[in-house]
């Protein structure tokens, strides 16, 4: 089941290799020609799509690899370090984009209009690119791929991006201002720049065994009370693993209690947890007896969620 799933988002990324292959050369292409920076900025952030897409398919057959010997949490975090070298990449892309506009902008003598069969490239991108966001998001959600859901979501702010170049375009045209085609490259650029930001932060956040959330920890710790003879649940960690996450915390118990008894009480935090939080890949539960107490720097205690809500 698992290799047909696999198989599948392959399969829909090929598509999106191939849609955004087309999409990115005709604009390009049509950019040059026409003397639109703006459409050929356009056409280099759907070129930017086509990498985003090929390191899905191979990040995809890295993920499926069971763990070893070396990685025994297997390799749901090369997704994780994808996303950081793809974020660089869009990054050199906004920067290039964003010098050539500032070039054009401080020369406007050399800048002319450009052709109306830019206006119609673009349309047409739009077009393409809302046909590919609504694959990619209907696949995501089948094949509960996180991967394809967030490309559909990429694909959906480029939408946007060729809607304000279409715009740009025909305020161009129309009142004969070719320097509105090279502030809208511009603000693309930024757009570009900004997307390569966000995607560092939330690599950043990953690798860093963040959690940004303090939602889920308070729910966790309602679980865990709920649980009986659990006392002081302490120490919360949360960190992500890809799409799932790693759960690691403390407890106190009756110190007379046996083996037995303490491992039955973890076992059923884990299944409490389990049924009521999505994407948990494994549960750590340290026992310890009542009053325990311990020099402990890390992890959460419920006091500290509270302060994160405020």
């Amino acid at each position: 089941m698992e290799k047909k799933r696999i198989q599948k988002i392959v399969k829909a990324s090929w598509v999106a290799v191939i849609g955004n292959s087309l999409l990115a050369f005709s604009k390009i292409v049509i950019g040059v020609i026409s003397g639109s920076m703006a459409v050929l900025a356009d056409g280099i952030d759907s070129a930017s799509d086509i990498i985003t897409s090929l390191i899905t398919l191979i990040t995809g057959k890295i993920i499926s690899k069971p763990p070893n010997v070396k990685y025994p949490y297997g390799y749901s975090r090369a997704d994780t370090i994808a996303a950081k070298f793809l974020s660089f990449i869009i990054f050199f892309a906004g920067a290039q984009l964003a010098i050539s506009s500032m070039e054009k902008l401080v020369n406007p003598v050399e800048l002319e209009l450009p052709s109306q069969i830019a206006i119609y490239v673009t349309g047409f991108s739009i077009i393409g690119k809302l046909l590919l966001a609504r694959y990619l998001k209907i696949r995501g959600k089948r094949l509960n791929s996180l991967m394809l859901s967030a490309n559909a979501k990429n694909m959906q702010n480029d939408v946007l991006i060729s809607v304000s170049v279409l715009i740009g375009l025909l305020f161009t045209i129309y009142f004969k201002l070719p320097i509105l085609d090279s502030i809208t490259a511009l603000f693309v650029s930024i757009w570009i720049l900004k997307v390569s930001y966000e995607i560092f932060g939330k690599t950043n956040e990953e690798l860093m065994d963040g959690n940004s959330d303090p939602q889920i920890y308070k729910r966790i710790f309602q679980i865990v009370t709920k649980v009986n003879h659990v006392f002081n649940p302490h120490r919360l960690r949360i960190r992500r693993l890809g799409n799932l996450s790693i759960v690691e915390m403390d407890i106190e118990v009756d110190a007379n209690m046996t083996v037995r008894e303490s491992h039955d009480i973890a076992m059923s935090i884990e299944k409490a947890i389990r049924e009521e939080v999505p994407n948990i890949y494994d549960i750590l539960i340290h026992i310890e007896p009542l009053g325990n107490e311990e020099d402990e720097r890390f992890g959460l205690n419920e006091n500290d969620v509270k302060k994160l809500e405020n």
